[in-house]
């Protein structure tokens, strides 16, 4: 049983808040300058290269067990390759508060898919705080959606992020099913097969990338480094800390830092669907998740 949530788990998940929240601004400066795949490709890279160096300082052996391969493979595939290339791609055509507010539904999208294909039941209240959430995601992707006809780029690229969204709930429901592993080692391993996907991919599509020490470049080394390596290490410390539930705090802060960063920084236009839908998308998590918050909450110590 993990203790109370301390100051240093309340400070950690704001940051984690900020980090993750602030991603896809810098996500929209990098893509100034590469591709898509480029992108993509040295988030998983660089993330790879320093989760796999952290083993090796940490004293983390190499995984060899064909049962643990065997999961990492398709949770690298949907939980780096699939969905960094699709918000890179539709990141090109949105804003990136949109690419954020995208994301904020991915607990909704995991927990139907818990109920049928893991071990946590969908219950009434639960299915109400889908049901609520998955009406703010209509009200953000909904006009794109009607209007393919018109601008169709950004209307796939809508798709595109919440297409990512998807992605990365299937790949928790993997990452549930897996033999148990450190953290750590899965992290490493899974973008590992992310990179061995994107590599190829980059080189065939948009070649060997040009290295720049303009904000572009900068905006590539900080995804490869600060919203995977470092943002991992952090993550496993509040989790082993404080327990996954606390964790479920992130998801709340997210959509709000990319609306903020893409507002103040990027200048992006913020329509009134898109706070309709983050109000929509918070209120379905708070409602299906309002258990595990009040008790994490009022829970005494250990």
């Amino acid at each position: 049983m993990t203790d109370r949530p301390t100051l240093e788990n309340w400070l950690s998940i704001v940051v984690l808040g900020l980090i993750w929240g602030g991603t896809f601004m810098v996500v929209s400066i990098a893509l100034r300058s590469y591709g898509p795949i480029t992108v993509a490709c040295a988030r998983t890279t660089l993330g790879a290269a320093a989760l796999i160096a952290l083993m090796g300082v940490m004293g983390l052996r190499w995984p060899t067990d064909r049962a643990f391969w065997a999961s990492a493979i398709p949770i690298g595939l949907v939980t780096t390759a699939l969905p960094f290339f699709l918000l890179s791609w539709g990141q090109q055509h949105v804003p990136s508060a949109f690419a954020g507010l995208s994301m904020a539904s991915l607990p909704l999208f995991v927990l139907p898919l818990a109920h049928f294909f893991s071990d946590e039941p969908m219950f009434l209240r639960r299915a109400v705080g889908v049901g609520v959430g998955f009406t703010g995601a209509a009200v953000l992707i909904g006009p794109g959606v009607s209007d393919m006809g018109g601008d169709t780029l950004s209307a796939l690229g809508q798709i595109a992020c919440v297409s990512a969204a998807v992605s990365y709930a299937v790949g928790s429901i993997l990452t549930r099913r897996a033999p148990r592993a450190h953290a750590i080692t899965l992290s490493a391993m899974t973008l590992l097969v992310g990179a061995v996907i994107l590599i190829p991919a980059m080189l065939l599509v948009e070649g060997v990338p040009q290295v720049r020490t303009d904000l572009s470049g900068a905006s590539i080394l900080f995804l490869g480094l600060i919203p995977t390596a470092l943002a991992a290490l952090i993550r496993v410390r509040v989790v082993q800390t404080a327990g996954s539930n606390f964790m479920t705090l992130v998801n709340y802060q997210v959509p709000i830092w990319s609306m903020v960063f893409g507002a103040t920084l990027l200048s992006e236009a913020l329509p009134a669907r898109f706070f309709a839908a983050l109000a929509l998308i918070l209120t379905g998590l708070a409602i299906s998740q309002w258990g595990a918050l009040t008790r994490m909450l009022t829970a005494p110590g250990r």
